[in-house]
């Protein structure tokens, strides 16, 4: 079971659902949810380094378990509910810190604004 803060690896479908390819998420939903339920709340990560309101980047540095390749942008502005069968592997875990980091950038997302 995914637990908050993993960085997983899951297949997402293309719009057209012609095909999909593997990508990173990291798990936002907390404990309690992943183990009362199927499913998983996610976020995207990209190596796209173009800037975007909601995003920013990690490095190794920013993990408590595992190791990125590159660095990574985590968008917070591509939430996704996932059914947690369809995880192919955990290789990772961000540190208490980035996993604030998101809550901030969520809580930015979702403010109300002028």
């Amino acid at each position: 079971m995914p637990e908050q803060g993993d960085i997983v690896l899951i297949p997402v479908p293309f719009t057209d659902l012609s095909s999909q390819k593997r990508r990173p998420v990291v798990v936002i939903s907390n404990d309690v949810y992943n183990r009362k339920t199927a499913d998983v709340v996610v976020v995207a990560m990209t190596s796209n380094p173009a800037p975007v309101d909601y995003g920013f980047m990690i490095a190794s540095a920013d993990l408590e378990k595992g190791t990125l390749n590159r660095p990574a942008k985590i968008r917070v502005d591509k939430i996704y509910t996932l059914a947690q069968s369809i995880v192919v592997k955990t290789f990772g875990r961000v540190n208490p810190a980035t996993l604030d980091r998101v809550r901030q950038t969520l809580q930015d997302l979702t403010a109300k604004k002028p």
